[in-house]
C-alpha cells in the first residue's frame, strides 16, 4: 500500500490530521518514519527482518499477521536499538475522557492531557513510554517535538481525535526529565512551538520547554489531611511572602529549612505563597503564568514544593497559594493564539484582552477552557496538598468593563460577565466536593453581593473574602498626624457598618507596599519612635478587629523600605545598633500572635455579629476607640485603643461586664520599646463603668476574668 500524494506530502509537512492511518501496521504492512536512521529492521517473535528504505525518511516491512512487534534502529556511529512503535497502539484517551473534555466536566484532566508516563504489557515485553495529549482544535496538524527526535516534528506527528480538538500520540522508549514542547502547524501556513499547558514540570526561564514528569512524592501528612474540616471559627494568621524575594537565592528546599522555624517562632498559623506557577517575567511576581500545572522551575522541582508543603504541614502551619485564573500574557510560546487563533482567550478583544496588564483574558464560556481552570484547582489541592487558593483580581472577572474603554455587554445589556460568575462557581463548589476543607480566597475590591456565600444561594462560594476596604481606610486613617486623626474617625468605625456582609480577611498585602506607596512604617507620622509606636498600635487594631489576619514579609519587624522583587526583606532592619524599634515590633508581632491564638474571643466569632459590641465609637475628639470581642466559650476581651499624641490618665469607659479584667497585651510595653508607662495588670469595673490609663498612640486588651 502506497501512500496518496495529497497524504504524503501532508506528513511531510506535519499538517496530517491521521499519521496512525499510515504509520504502524495497516494491512500485512509496517511503516515507520525514521529520520537519520541509516538501518532498520522489524523484530518479531520469529526473528529480524530488513525494512526498505521507500523515500522520506520512511522504511516499510511485510507483516501479514498483526502481531507485537519492535524497530531496531541504527543511527550513523551507534549501536543499533530495539524500540516499540508507538503508531500500533490505541489512543490513550477513551471515549469517557473525551466526552467529559467536551463537556468540561474531566475533573483529572491533567490525567489525560499533556505528559503522562504509560506502561503496556505486551507479547514481547513490558513497553514504557510517554503518552502526550494536547487540546488544539484550529491545527492542521500537531508534533511533539523534543531532545529525543532532535525537535524535528515530522518524527512523532499526532492524531486528531475528532471533533474534540484533542491530539494524541504514545512514544515509547522515553521517560521522566524529556525536555519537550508541541509543534503546531496553523491554517495560516505557521509554524509554531508551543509549551504543554498541562506540563507539569519546566525548565527553568528564560528557557521555555516542557519536561516529562511523574509525582513520586511519598506524603507523611496524612493526619493533618484528617483533620482539616474548613472550620472558619479558628485563629487565622496568615504570613504572605514571595519564594525568591524571602531571602534572595530562596527556593523551595530553603525555605523548608528557614521559613519554617521563624513561622514557629513567630506563631503564623498560615503561610501564603505568591504564585509558585510558572511564569516567564520575574517582575511579575508570578501573577502572568505561561504554566498552570508547573511549579516554578526557578525555586526547585515539583517533589522539593512538595516537600516544603510537607514540612510546613508537620510544623502545623496551613498553606495557600495564590492562584491567577483571570488572566495570562501574550508570550508566543505559552498559552496566547495556542493553535493559531483565541483559544483559551476570548475571541473578541473588548472580553479577551486586559490592556492595562498587557494580558488576555480567558474565555469563561467556552467548555475546554472552564475545564483546564477548574481541574487546575483540583491539581493544586491532590498533587500539592495545598489549603486554599488566594484567588486574585476576582473583580476584573466580574466586570465586563472592568478597566476597559469598550466594552461586549453580557445577553442582557448588563456588564456582569455571567460566564465568568458561573465559573467561580462551580470552581468553589467542584473543590468543595472534592477537596472539602481546602479554602478559596477572594482578592474582590467592589461590593459585589455574596462574594462568600454559598453558591446554592446565588452566591460566589468563596471561603473568605480580602477586606479591601478596610484596608484602604485604615491606611488612609493611620498616615494623618495625630492631631488631625479627629477628622478621620469615621474611617475607622465604617468597617463594623458592613464587617458580617461577608467573611473577611483583613489584608496588609504585597499590593500596600510596592510602586512607590512605601512600606508601613514610612505611612506612619512623625519620627522613629512615633513611626513604631503607630505600626504597633495598628497591629494591636489590626488584630482585634473582626476577620482573620495577614501581614506581607517584613512587615513582621516594621521593614523600613518598600518591598521589590530582587531585594531580599531588608533583614538589615534588625542588624546592628539603633534597631530596637524593630526588635519590639517583631517581638510585638510574635506575642499577639501567642495572645490571639490563646484567646477564643478574638477569633470563635469573627462573623456573628453578636460576637462584636461597641463600648465607645464617637470619641473623635480623643482618637479613641473601644469595642469587646465575645467568644462562643463565653470569654470577652476588651480593646481600647489611643490613637492621639497623648496619653489620658484617666479615661471613664462603660463596660457591659461588672467584675476583674486582665490586662493580656499592651503595644506600648517596655519590652517592644514603648513608654513603659506604669499600668495597673487588672481593672475592675462596678456599675459597668471604670478608668483606665491609656498611652499616646497605643492599644490594650483585657480578658475578662469574673
Amino acid at each position: 500500500m502506497t501512500i496518496p500524494e495529497p497524504d504524503l506530502s501532508r506528513l511531510n509537512n506535519c499538517r496530517h490530521h491521521a499519521p496512525h492511518a499510515f504509520y504502524g501496521w495497516h494491512e500485512g504492512l509496517v511503516r515507520t518514519r525514521r529520520p537519520g536512521a541509516e538501518a532498520v529492521q522489524l523484530v518479531t517473535a520469529a526473528g529480524a527482518v530488513d525494512m526498505s528504505p521507500v523515500g522520506h525518511d520512511l522504511w516499510e516491512a511485510t507483516l501479514p499477521q498483526e502481531q507485537d512487534y519492535r524497530l531496531r534502529v541504527t543511527y550513523p556511529g551507534q549501536t543499533p536499538v530495539d524500540v516499540a512503535d508507538g503508531y500500533h497502539f490505541l489512543p490513550t484517551l477513551g471515549t469517557l475522557d473525551l466526552h467529559l473534555i467536551s463537556e468540561g466536566r474531566h475533573e483529572r484532566l491533567w490525567d489525560v492531557l499533556g505528559a503522562n508516563l504509560k506502561s503496556y504489557d505486551t507479547d514481547l515485553g513490558t513497553v514504557d513510554g510517554v503518552a502526550f495529549a494536547v487540546w488544539a482544535p484550529n491545527a492542521e496538524g500537531v508534533a511533539v517535538i523534543g531532545d529525543f527526535c532532535g525537535w524535528n516534528p515530522t518524527q512523532y506527528p499526532m492524531r486528531s481525535l475528532g471533533s474534540t480538538g484533542v491530539w494524541e500520540v504514545f512514544i515509547p522508549g522515553i521517560s521522566e526529565g524529556e525536555h519537550y514542547k508541541f509543534a503546531i502547524q496553523t491554517r495560516d501556513g505557521r509554524r509554531i512551538d508551543k509549551a504543554d499547558p498541562l506540563a507539569k514540570r519546566t525548565i527553568a526561564p528564560p528557557e521555555t520547554a516542557s519536561v516529562v514528569s511523574a509525582n513520586r512524592y511519598e506524603w507523611n501528612d496524612a493526619a493533618w489531611l484528617e483533620q482539616r474540616n474548613g472550620d472558619l471559627n479558628v485563629p487565622m494568621s496568615v504570613y504572605e511572602l514571595h519564594v525568591g524575594s524571602w531571602k534572595i537565592g530562596s527556593n523551595y528546599n530553603s525555605l523548608r529549612e528557614e521559613l519554617i522555624p521563624y513561622l514557629q517562632e513567630h506563631g503564623f498559623t498560615h503561610v501564603e505563597l505568591l504564585p509558585v506557577a510558572e511564569h516567564p517575567f520575574g517582575g511579575s511576581w508570578g501573577y502572568q503564568v505561561s504554566g498552570y500545572y508547573s511549579p516554578s522551575a526557578r525555586w526547585g522541582t515539583p517533589d522539593d514544593l512538595r516537600a516544603l508543603v510537607d514540612a510546613l504541614h508537620g510544623a502545623g502551619i496551613g498553606v495557600i497559594v495564590d492562584w491567577v485564573p483571570a488572566h495570562f500574557p501574550k508570550d508566543d510560546f505559552a498559552l496566547g493564539r495556542f493553535d493559531g487563533q483565541a483559544l483559551y482567550e476570548h475571541p473578541d478583544p473588548r472580553r479577551g484582552e486586559q490592556s492595562d496588564w498587557g494580558t488576555y483574558v480567558f474565555d469563561f464560556g467556552r467548555n475546554e477552557v472552564r475545564n483546564f481552570l477548574v481541574a487546575n484547582a483540583l491539581y493544586w489541592a491532590e498533587e500539592f496538598h495545598i489549603d486554599g487558593l488566594r484567588v486574585d483580581a476576582v473583580a476584573s472577572m466580574l466586570y465586563l468593563d472592568y478597566s476597559r474603554d469598550e466594552w461586549l455587554p453580557n445577553q442582557y445589556g448588563g456588564r456582569e460577565y455571567l460566564e465568568a460568575v458561573q465559573f467561580l462557581q462551580e470552581t468553589n463548589a467542584t473543590l468543595n466536593r472534592v477537596h472539602p476543607g481546602v479554602l478559596t480566597i477572594a482578592e474582590e475590591s467592589t461590593s459585589w453581593p455574596g462574594v462568600t456565600a454559598p453558591t446554592d444561594q446565588g452566591g460566589l462560594g468563596f471561603s473568605l473574602k480580602w477586606n479591601m476596604g478596610w484596608m484602604n481606610d485604615t491606611l488612609e486613617y493611620f498616615k494623618h498626624e495625630p492631631i488631625h486623626r479627629q477628622y478621620h474617625h469615621g474611617e475607622l468605625t465604617f468597617s463594623m457598618i458592613y464587617a458580617y456582609s461577608e467573611r473577611y480577611v483583613l489584608p496588609f498585602s504585597h499590593d500596600e507596599v510596592v510602586h512607590g506607596k512605601g512600606s508601613l512604617w514610612t505611612r506612619m507620622p512623625g519620627d522613629d519612635w512615633n513611626k513604631a509606636a503607630g505600626l504597633r498600635a495598628l497591629y494591636g487594631y489590626m488584630f482585634s478587629h473582626p476577620g482573620k489576619n495577614l501581614l506581607f514579609m517584613g512587615q513582621e519587624f516594621g521593614q523600613t523600605t518598600e518591598w521589590n522583587e530582587s531585594n531580599s526583606v531588608d533583614w538589615s532592619n534588625l542588624e546592628g545598633w539603633g534597631n530596637e524599634w524593630h526588635h519590639g515590633i517583631k517581638r510585638l508581632v510574635r506575642d499577639i500572635n501567642a495572645v490571639y491564638k490563646d484567646t477564643p474571643a478574638l477569633w470563635s466569632q469573627d462573623f456573628a455579629p453578636e460576637g462584636f459590641q461597641w463600648v465607645k465609637s464617637d470619641d473623635s475628639n480623643n482618637n479613641m476607640l473601644g469595642y469587646v470581642r465575645y467568644g462562643t466559650d463565653g470569654s470577652a476581651l476588651l480593646a481600647v485603643c489611643n490613637f492621639s499624641g497623648s496619653s489620658v490618665p484617666n479615661y471613664n469607659l462603660w463596660l457591659p461586664r461588672d467584675g476583674a479584667w486582665e490586662m493580656i497585651l499592651n503595644t506600648d510595653d517596655a519590652v517592644y520599646q514603648g513608654a513603659g508607662n506604669d499600668l495597673p495588670r487588672w481593672i475592675h469595673s462596678q456599675g459597668n463603668y471604670t478608668e483606665l490609663h491609656l498611652p499616646s498612640n497605643s492599644v490594650q486588651w483585657y480578658l475578662f476574668r469574673g
